[in-house]
């Protein structure tokens, strides 16, 4: 990967075969372009293609500390949307940086974007029902929010799963109506036997528990979240972030 050009970071991305979406990137991958290209990938596959393709061929990297931009985006979606990332690289001298690197152990890289799709052949995503509303910076939204999951997951036979799944969306809805100033967007999914909630905002102030939070008798907030869901988590994106949550049957109330 090449370090004599200096240009701002580019990405393109296109749909491919097999439902995936193609990111071409460009430029130079440094400390002033990691984020935005961490952050495109991953707002790219909470889009929820079948794959991410990255196709890294004419990306200049100075520093190869900077192709871990690649393993923590897929930190941010391996527990959620799990939508699998690849790298596309022409060129085997860097596919070879990549391997000596260790991205490849958990990021695929393949030498064209016909052999990452050939790849893809062996993946077999299970079936999601998705739903998604945006609501206003209202206070009214809390209710909305609510009367949506009830809705979505009554349609979708996942009567048990609907007490808990109001709770966590109305914590997330009212986090972002108390701490930004952004309207939320909710969305829903549900596969097998799980229910992700999930809440976009503008702001990308990660939401957190402090340990005071983690001990605290009368749990509120983030804690009942924590306390009523599978897994939690978030995920930055290059308007804001995603908070989302993964309900299982062991979480009916």
């Amino acid at each position: 990967m090449p370090a004599d050009r200096a240009y701002a970071l580019t990405t393109a991305s296109a749909s491919v075969d097999g439902g995936a979406t193609l990111l071409t990137a460009g430029g130079v991958l440094d400390a002033n372009t990691y984020l935005p290209l961490r952050d495109e990938i991953v707002k790219t596959a909470l889009e929820e293609p079948t794959a991410v393709l990255v196709d890294v061929s004419d990306l200049d990297v100075p520093a190869q500390s900077a192709l871990a931009v690649f393993t923590s985006a897929r930190w941010h979606v391996v527990r959620w949307p799990e939508v699998p990332i690849m790298l596309v690289c022409r060129q085997q001298a860097d596919r070879a940086v990549l391997e000596r690197n260790g991205i490849a152990r958990l990021v695929p890289v393949h030498s064209s974007v016909d052999a990452a799709i050939a790849a893809l052949s062996t993946y077999s995503p299970r079936r999601r029902r998705r739903a998604r509303a945006n609501l206003p910076a209202e206070m009214s939204s809390l209710i909305r929010a609510r009367g949506l999951v009830d809705e979505w997951l009554t349609a979708w036979s996942k009567p048990d799963l609907v007490a808990v799944s109001k709770i966590v969306v109305t914590t997330f809805v009212e986090n972002v109506l108390q701490h930004t100033d952004t309207a939320p967007t909710v969305r829903l999914e549900a596969k097998s036997d799980t229910v992700t909630v999930a809440v976009e905002d503008g702001s990308r102030t990660p939401p957190t528990l402090s340990e005071e939070q983690l001990a605290a008798d009368l749990p509120t907030g983030l804690r009942i979240v924590d306390l009523l869901c599978r897994v939690w988590g978030n995920a930055p994106t290059p308007s804001g972030k995603t908070v989302w949550a993964v309900i299982g049957p062991e979480n009916r109330l």
